[in-house]
């Protein structure tokens, strides 16, 4: 049986960044990675709010993603911590870049290791990443009284009487 497979000329992905400028080519990534949430239906507003937000999270971080390390991450958000923010604010930058690192593992490693010699890593890891649990969490909330509860299930058990579904 002879064989089957052939060498086609050319290829599907860039072996090479389109720019040797590192800047230059997290800004062709960022454009890239907003187009992705453009294409799954985010809303401008969202679209808008976090552009500014992953720009902020960049500059603070001060070198292109795929060269962040933990302890670059810890320095952020230690700062972050000292200006005062919010824990849910920490949480989002953290969150942004961890999206914008996953897509450039995802759509852009290949041309980042080529081009820039790094191997994608995410430096974003067990002990900078925060839990959705903060200052700003419901849980530091006393329970609900045994009739507050007793209230909702009455409002419950009124609206399913007359549910359509």
């Amino acid at each position: 049986m002879t064989s089957q497979l052939r060498v086609i000329e050319g290829g599907a992905v860039l072996l090479e960044p389109v720019t040797a400028d590192p800047w230059e080519f997290q800004a062709e990534c960022v454009e890239a990675f907003v187009a992705s949430w453009r294409a799954r239906g985010f809303s401008p507003v969202t679209v808008e709010n976090d552009i500014g937000l992953l720009e902020r999270t960049l500059t603070a971080l001060g070198r292109p993603a795929w060269d962040v390390t933990p302890e670059d991450i810890d320095r952020v958000v230690g700062d972050l911590a000292l200006a005062g923010r919010a824990a849910s604010t920490r949480r989002e930058y953290v969150q942004i870049f961890k999206g914008f690192h996953r897509f450039l593992q995802v759509r852009k490693a290949v041309e980042i290791e080529v081009g820039f010699g790094v191997r994608m890593v995410c430096p974003v890891d067990e002990f900078n990443a925060s839990r959705h649990v903060g200052d700003d969490s419901p849980a530091q909330l006393p329970p609900s009284t045994p009739e507050r509860v007793a209230e909702f299930f009455d409002f419950l058990k009124s609206r399913i009487a007359t549910a359509r579904k």
